[in-house]
């Protein structure tokens, strides 16, 4: 008798074998994509990273301009004078400053 029941046994052990392992499979896949350090995340970490390493870029190059313009200024004194008309409205004694009226 017992080996009647046997096969039952076994089919329904392979059954509920192969259904656990479809959801391990199933909970792997998910995890592998979409959970925490899975694919779709590493992929915005690296869009990330990329646009970071785009504004550093950027940053650094505006710094040695700034540094070029400090530099500039401590040594040359026209371009002292320069900035200090433009942005300071600064006039030497003997100048008149003729102002118009926007229009």
């Amino acid at each position: 008798m017992e080996s009647a029941r046997s096969p039952e046994k076994v089919s329904t052990r392979k059954k509920f074998f192969y259904l656990l392992l479809a959801i391990f499979i199933l909970a792997t896949l998910v995890t592998t994509f979409f959970g925490k350090k899975g694919f779709l995340d590493i992929q915005r970490s690296k869009k990330r990273l990329q646009e970071l390493q785009t504004e550093i870029e950027q940053l650094t190059a505006q710094k040695e301009k700034l540094e070029y313009e400090i530099k500039k200024l401590e040594t040359d004194p026209e371009a002292l004078e320069k900035e200090a008309r433009e942005k300071l409205w600064l006039i030497k004694p003997d100048e008149k400053v003729i102002v118009r009226e926007k229009k």
